[in-house]
């Protein structure tokens, strides 16, 4: 009997594999590592093979966990993957170089290249995504400028998950959430928008199929069954970008609420029947894993980054004592950063270690600490990154607000999300309750398992995912923090105003 759905989520530190019964209950997981290269400031690379050899190992890890389990009682694996990235395949389904991912932002040049043949609000308004470095398109245009053997090669261009669907099925497709961060997308017409592609003279052919996220799009071959570990013929659920995913796996599955997701980068999203496009274009609208549904959202690039970079740069005592008491180094840095008050006593972060995405759309852009003085402490460091990192967030979430968007409270999952300390600066700068659920690293996978469970029929719908994830802890703002916040958020506001000159002169010093 077919009673459980595998799947994996390719996020940018490695891939977690999931089991999920045909009751919704998460049965075993495992994770396998990978590396991101960082050749030169602003790019950012995988090796796609690192990705299938993770696929291999977390599946038959997993499995293995499970005594009695036999490989014939799966019902369909499914996938969830990092978005926005660029991965040349050819017709057997093997990279022709690198990954290209998210993170990277080299293609400014191929950006400004668009920008003179295309009006930048008709980009916004097709795809729902301003038109930027960030996305697949211009990375699509670096390589067909810089490695043009390779572009002429490939056959098809794709993501993360779609590289290893293709590899698995000989199947070269994607889905609408995926297909949306590639700023190639019809939004509301779900179909390749032929005006983006005419003026950036990309070849068509080399854009994957679009399918709904919870269609089977193939069977597992037979070549490829053994070394994964499953029995040939099982059928593969293209599934969908980790964003919408992960909006599945936090059980927001209908209009009105909305989620957060702290990782290495950060978003927050709501489902919507419609998109939401903002005056100024701080925030961007994907596509849904949940047929006829969209993703209003808006990412930044440098959350649990911040966080991490803080641990390893600034705070070693906490690390070393974290790893004599057999705890997470986080938890010693949060007891530490909540000795200072709401406000970290008047200093100031900027998140922008990588760039930025939402809300500022600048690559340029750096992080900073301002207003530093001689009183203050790595406790008032620590906190301040956190707040730093939260009014980021906040001013996304007002983009949203501003547009009529209804949120009652923020659901809360990653893993960053699991500190309360963040939790309850999270509640007072957003000024509403914080949701944190149950499960937190898990949630992208299960949304995945969600798409693949219903493409299958073991699932009847979406709201499975509400019984799957159910919420742990609510946080309430405190308002006494509240109306520190008020005085400290216009502030942050202004020091990223005030550097946009500076940015530029550095870029230009960067450069010359």
């Amino acid at each position: 009997m077919k009673n459980y759905v595998l799947a994996h989520d390719l996020g940018t530190t490695g891939n977690k594999a999931t089991l999920y019964d045909r009751e919704g209950r998460l049965v075993g997981s495992a994770f396998y590592a990978y590396n991101t290269r960082y050749e030169f400031t602003g790019w950012a690379e995988q090796n796609p093979e690192d990705w299938w050899q993770a696929v291999c190992h977390s599946t038959r890890k997993l499995l293995s966990q499970i005594p009695g389990l036999h490989t014939d009682e799966i019902a369909c694996i499914t996938f969830s993957g990092q978005m926005m990235g660029c991965v040349p395949l050819d017709k057997n389904a093997r990279p022709l170089r690198n990954a290209i991912i998210w993170a990277d932002q080299r293609s400014v040049a191929q950006q400004n290249w668009l920008a003179e043949r295309l009006n930048p609000s008709d980009v916004y308004h097709i795809t729902g995504h301003r038109l930027s470095a960030a996305y697949s398109l211009t990375k699509i245009l670096w390589v067909r400028d810089h490695q043009r053997d390779i572009y002429d090669a490939t056959y098809k261009f794709v993501h993360a998950k779609d590289s290893i669907v293709a590899r698995l099925t000989g199947k070269f497709v994607t889905d609408p959430s995926d297909g949306s961060s590639m700023n190639l997308y019809d939004l509301e017409n779900g179909i390749w928008s032929d005006k983006i592609i005419d003026a950036s003279e990309l070849d068509a052919d080399k854009l994957p199929e679009l399918k709904q996220s919870i269609d089977v799009v193939g069977e597992l071959l037979p070549d490829v069954a053994d070394e994964v570990g499953l029995a040939a013929g099982t059928p593969v659920v293209i599934g969908g970008g980790d964003g919408s995913c992960a909006g599945v796996g936090a059980g927001i599955w209908r209009e009105g609420a909305a989620y957060n997701y702290i990782g290495s980068s950060s978003w927050i999203a709501l489902t919507s029947p419609k998109p939401i496009y903002d005056p100024d274009e701080k925030t961007v609208t994907f596509g849904h894993i949940i047929p006829g549904m969209f993703m209003p959202t808006g990412t930044m690039q440098a959350a649990g980054a911040s966080y991490q970079w803080t641990r390893d740069q600034l705070c070693p005592i906490e690390v070393q004592a974290a790893q004599a008491m057999g705890v997470s180094s986080y938890e010693i840095i949060n007891l530490n950063a909540e000795k200072s008050p709401a406000g970290s006593n008047g200093l100031i972060y900027l998140p922008y270690l990588m760039g930025e995405r939402s809300p500022r759309w600048n690559p340029r852009a750096r992080g900073a600490f301002i207003g530093l003085t001689i009183r203050h402490t790595r406790s008032d460091m620590v906190r301040s990154v956190l707040e730093g990192i939260t009014m980021n967030l906040r001013v996304i979430l007002e983009a949203f607000v501003n547009q009529g968007a209804k949120i009652d409270a923020m659901r809360v999952i990653g893993g960053g999300s699991r500190g309360r300390f963040w939790n309850r600066i999270m509640a007072d700068i957003y000024g509403m309750p914080v949701q944190r659920l149950a499960i937190l690293e898990e949630a992208t996978s299960m949304g995945a398992a969600v798409a693949g469970g219903v493409g299958v029929g073991l699932y009847k719908d979406f709201s499975i995912s509400e019984q799957m994830n159910q919420i742990a802890e609510t946080v309430q703002p405190d308002p006494v923090a509240q109306i520190a916040y008020a005085k400290v958020f216009p502030i942050f506001e202004a020091c990223y105003q005030q550097l946009l000159p500076i940015y530029d002169m550095m870029a230009e010093a960067e450069n010359s």
